[in-house]
C-alpha cells in the first residue's frame, strides 16, 4: 500500500514538473516583439473598428508585459482612443500555441464633434465633447508561432469603466 502512494506521488511530482517546463517554455525572460492588430469595439450600443500598435517585453520566462494603443476609425462623429498596459501568463497548449489570461488597466478617450446644420440662413445644433476615463483590462488570448520570430494573435478583453467596452482583436508580433 506504502509502495503505491508514493509510486502515485512521485508520478504527481513527475507530471507536474513536466508541465510546468512545457508552460516555461513560452518565451524567455527579456524578449521584446513589436506588433499591430485590427480591432472590432462594441460597448453602449456603440460598435467601431481600429487599428493599434504594441510593444511586448517577457519580465519572467512566462509574464510577459504589453503597453498598446489602438485608434478606433471615426464614426457618426465619435473619435476614441485607448491606450493600455496588461499583463500576460503565457501557457503552452501545443508546440506552437500559448494561451494566456490578461489584467491590467488602461485610458480610454473618446470625442465626439457635430456639425451645425444651417437651414435658411439659421445654424442649428453642433458643437462637441470629450472625454477620458480609466478602465481595468480583463480578459485572454492565443499566440501561434508562424516562425521563431513571428507570431499570430487573437485576444478579448473586456474594459471596465464608465464606458465599458468590450474589444476583439487579431493581429501580428515580430520578435527581436
Amino acid at each position: 500500500m506504502q509502495a503505491k502512494g508514493v509510486f502515485k506521488r512521485v508520478a504527481i511530482v513527475a507530471i507536474a514538473v513536466v508541465t510546468m517546463s512545457v508552460a516555461a517554455d513560452a518565451q524567455v525572460k527579456g524578449d521584446m516583439a513589436v506588433g499591430g492588430n485590427l480591432v472590432l469595439g462594441t460597448g453602449d450600443s456603440y460598435t467601431n473598428f481600429g487599428i493599434g500598435a504594441k510593444f511586448q517585453y517577457n519580465i519572467l520566462d512566462p509574464l510577459r508585459a504589453e503597453a498598446s494603443f489602438t485608434y478606433f476609425l471615426k464614426k457618426d462623429y465619435v473619435s476614441m482612443w485607448d491606450l493600455s498596459v496588461n499583463a500576460h501568463w503565457l501557457f503552452s497548449v501545443a508546440d506552437k500555441i500559448k494561451l494566456y489570461p490578461l489584467a491590467g488597466f488602461g485610458i480610454l478617450g473618446g470625442s465626439a464633434s457635430v456639425p451645425s446644420v444651417n437651414m435658411g440662413g439659421i445654424s442649428y445644433g453642433g458643437g462637441s465633447s470629450s472625454s477620458t476615463d480609466f478602465a481595468f483590462n480583463l480578459g485572454g488570448g492565443i499566440d501561434y508561432e508562424l516562425t521563431d520570430k513571428l507570431v499570430l494573435n487573437g485576444e478579448l478583453k473586456y474594459k471596465i469603466s464608465d464606458g465599458s467596452r468590450f474589444l476583439i482583436s487579431a493581429g501580428v508580433a515580430y520578435r527581436f
